[in-house]
């Protein structure tokens, strides 16, 4: 049997996230890991050293970490692959596994917090958001309700999506984040009693300005929150206490975003983020001083960092050319990634552009080696609110390998360049990323980098949006293009989309979409399927709640009616995968339809 190809053992390569882990029993740990061929759950007991797989489900596993006591694992089963389903939970050592939020419906889950006592989550269904708890195992109930965007968090600054910002450490609050005024992009906090559901207190900024929750202090009957605002344009950090109303912001002198994380033990200091321009650096604040340390690790990006209870910082960082690691602030990497595959490439180079606007315009070029011009594959991120990092990308690397320079636009839209920035796209969608990754390809040609003859645009998600929008708007520009889970007619996504999907498009187009359709056919691929004129790739994942399937096979159908060439690649799971062998199987169809369509070295 032949050797693996290089991007195939990237693929392969196993991944483990940072681990969980309750304050009462730090010993006990649980992480997602691929290392069995599709992401699961494992438990790490640091006692004995243990590593154990303790679930099996079929299309994986998105959420997990460990109950309040440290005496069960807990993670949100969703047999399809759409995102639906409940939170369940199962003795630590193993046994049969019971729901969570027993009684509470089904749904998309928004976010879990776990207590000593309480179990409180955010589950929307087609009525809107709603906040369930149980206490002690016993029938969940219902304790508040919205119509618009209700969660924990909507960040990546929360390991596995929930733990940090729900909860107090006592148990006596819980803080969820909620659209603001209807504005589900813009929220503001609402903190609950979480055993009847009182509001103890609200914070919002003006209308358009962001607040997110991050972490309660860890000492029982601090009821300190750590919160990001971003009323100087750049995310900043603040101390808020929903009982007094009284609030701090942090002052500290940096450029770029910084994101607060998480308290040390003693409640004296917190864990800071820096970000700009698409890296990122830890620092420790000392709160009575108002002065920073920072904290050594490898340049890249951070997929999350928390405080042990012995002050350590532990960390998942990646870069371009190293794949991520679990490391500790001693730079020692305390949980090492399970054998197999390959873990390196080439780095990424910085890359600055002017737009059409005239704005300037942040990116990354993956090159290969030798003189240009070379065949262009114009990456384009989901989101939109979203960023290209220094970061690891299989993907990215296999292209390179294959002889493309790798080009990666953080258009308007992408968050870490500011409120300005990404809400530049507000009541303005498509058009502008649409420019943005335009510009970036006249900017390469200009400076002999990419081939005319040779230019492919691909993205997943939004990216798959903006893909087929710009072949549709931009027709002579490109070789060919790849999109995977798109929203290729917006006005036959809308009804189909989870519930906060919904929300978000009713905040971001400023109203109902179905009840604006000329300006949504403007925005939408499927208004410009007669116009392509480059071959295309669509891969389209039959349970997907982000990205509807019917719509996207909407717009092959219209491609192909057209005279257009439309190639399709379907698979049985939701918006995105967590199966290996399938992400596998995806990659390379594109591939494969890139050596077809592009000649290549």
């Amino acid at each position: 049997m032949p050797a693996a190809p290089n991007w195939e053992l990237r693929l392969r390569a196993p991944t483990r996230t940072l681990p969980t882990w309750s304050p009462r029993a730090p010993e006990r740990l649980v992480f997602r890991s691929d290392e069995g061929g599709s992401y699961q759950a494992y438990t790490w007991d640091l006692a004995t050293g243990d590593v154990r797989r303790v679930t099996h489900e079929r299309v994986g596993v998105l959420l997990a970490s460990v109950s309040g006591d440290g005496s069960e694992v807990v993670w949100f089963s969703d047999p399809t692959g759409e995102e639906a389903g409940r939170w369940l939970a199962m003795p630590f050592g193993g046994g049969r596994p019971r729901e969570v939020l027993p009684g509470a419906p089904p749904g998309w889950p928004d976010g879990l917090a776990l207590g000593a006592e309480l179990a409180v989550g955010v589950i929307a269904d087609r009525g809107g958001f709603g906040v369930y708890v149980s206490e002690r195992g016993e029938a969940a109930k219902e304790i508040f309700r919205d119509v618009d965007l209700v969660s924990f968090s909507g960040t990546d600054e929360h390991t596995e999506g929930f733990d940090l910002a729900g909860l107090s450490a006592d148990g006596s609050l819980v803080c969820i984040e909620a659209a603001n005024d209807g504005d589900s992009l813009h929220r503001r906090l609402v903190a609950l009693d979480p055993r009847t559901g009182a509001v103890v207190g609200e914070l919002a900024d003006p209308p358009g300005f962001a607040l997110w929750a991050f972490a309660w202090s860890r000492i029982p009957g601090d009821r300190r929150l750590l919160f990001g605002h971003e009323l100087a344009d750049r995310l900043r950090p603040a101390i808020w206490r929903p009982d007094t109303g009284e609030r701090v912001d942090l002052e500290v002198d940096l450029p770029g975003d910084v994101t607060p994380i998480d308290w040390w033990p003693d409640a004296g200091t917190v864990l800071l983020r820096h970000r700009f321009r698409g890296r990122d650096r830890l620092y420790r604040f000392d709160l009575a001083r108002g002065t920073m340390t920072a904290i050594d690790h490898p340049a890249g990006e951070i997929h999350g960092a928390r405080v042990r209870p012995d002050g350590r910082v532990w960390m998942r960082v990646s870069s371009a050319d190293r794949a991520p690691e679990l490391l500790d602030d001693a730079g020692e990497e305390f949980l090492p990634a399970a054998p197999g595959g390959l873990r390196t490439g080439r780095p990424y180079r910085e890359w600055l552009f002017r737009n059409a606007a005239g704005d300037l315009v942040h990116g990354w070029l993956a090159m290969p080696p030798g003189d240009g011009p070379f065949p262009i594959y114009l990456k384009v991120h989901g989101g939109p609110d979203w960023l290209y990092m220094d970061t690891w990308f299989a993907d990215v690397q296999s292209l390179v390998e294959e002889g493309f320079a790798v080009a990666m636009v953080n258009y308007r839209g992408s968050i870490g360049y500011g409120r300005t920035w990404r809400n530049h796209i507000v009541g303005n969608m498509g058009l502008p990323e649409v420019e943005d990754v335009v510009s970036g390809l006249d900017d390469l040609l200009a400076r002999g980098v990419a081939d005319p003859e040779r230019i492919v645009i691909g993205g997943w998600s939004w990216g798959g949006y903006i893909t087929l929008l710009a072949l549709g708007r931009y027709p002579d520009r490109f070789t060919a293009g790849v999109a995977g889970a798109p929203v290729g007619d917006y006005l036959g996504s809308y009804d189909e989309s989870a519930p906060s999907l919904q929300a978000w498009d009713r905040s971001l187009f400023g109203g109902v979409v179905t009840d604006m359709p000329e300006f949504v056919r403007e925005r939408s691929p499927i208004t410009y399927a007669d116009r392509v004129r480059a071959p295309v790739l669509v891969l389209i994942a039959e349970h997907d709640t982000r990205c509807p399937p019917k719509q996207a096979h909407d717009y092959v159908d219209a491609v192909r009616a057209a005279g257009g060439e439309a190639e399709l690649y379907t698979y049985d799971e939701g918006h995105n995968s967590y199966v290996v062998d399938e992400e596998i199987s995806e990659w390379r169809a594109v591939l494969e339809f890139l050596r077809r369509r592009i000649r290549l070295p």
